[in-house]
């Protein structure tokens, strides 16, 4: 069993930053890529971005390219997800999410992860 717990969501100025964090516990070392989903009221879980095992290869939405920034620590069984420049369209609870097994796939589906935390609440206000 593999247990993700996210935290460091709140409420934020457009503009602002905020960094979430995702500890993993448990059978840590059965999960390869990672993955931060988010989720509006009356949406659909959408992709934010992605990170390989290593951390050597990331992908992102565009919705966020050049504002947010993956990031994990092994050692710590750490994920991270800086978001700078925040906008009021970024508001929504935030998922990480792990897959077992090795790919060289960065999935952008919420099926293709087997793991997931709880989600933390981001709010930007305008």
């Amino acid at each position: 069993q593999v247990q993700l717990v996210e935290s460091g969501g709140g409420l934020v100025q457009a503009g602002g930053s905020l960094r979430l964090s995702c500890a993993a516990s448990g059978r840590t070392l059965s999960i390869y890529n990672q993955v931060w989903f988010r989720q509006a009221p009356g949406t659909e879980r959408e992709f934010v971005a992605a990170i390989n095992w290593s951390g050597s290869s990331t992908a992102y939405a565009d919705s966020v390219k050049g504002r947010f920034t993956i990031s994990k620590d092994n050692a710590q069984n750490m994920m991270y997800l800086q978001m700078n420049s925040l906008k009021p369209e970024d508001t929504a609870v935030y998922y990480c999410a792990g897959k077992f097994g090795f790919t060289d796939v960065l999935g952008r589906r919420p099926d293709e992860y087997d793991a997931w935390g709880q989600g933390t609440q981001v709010t930007v206000s305008s």
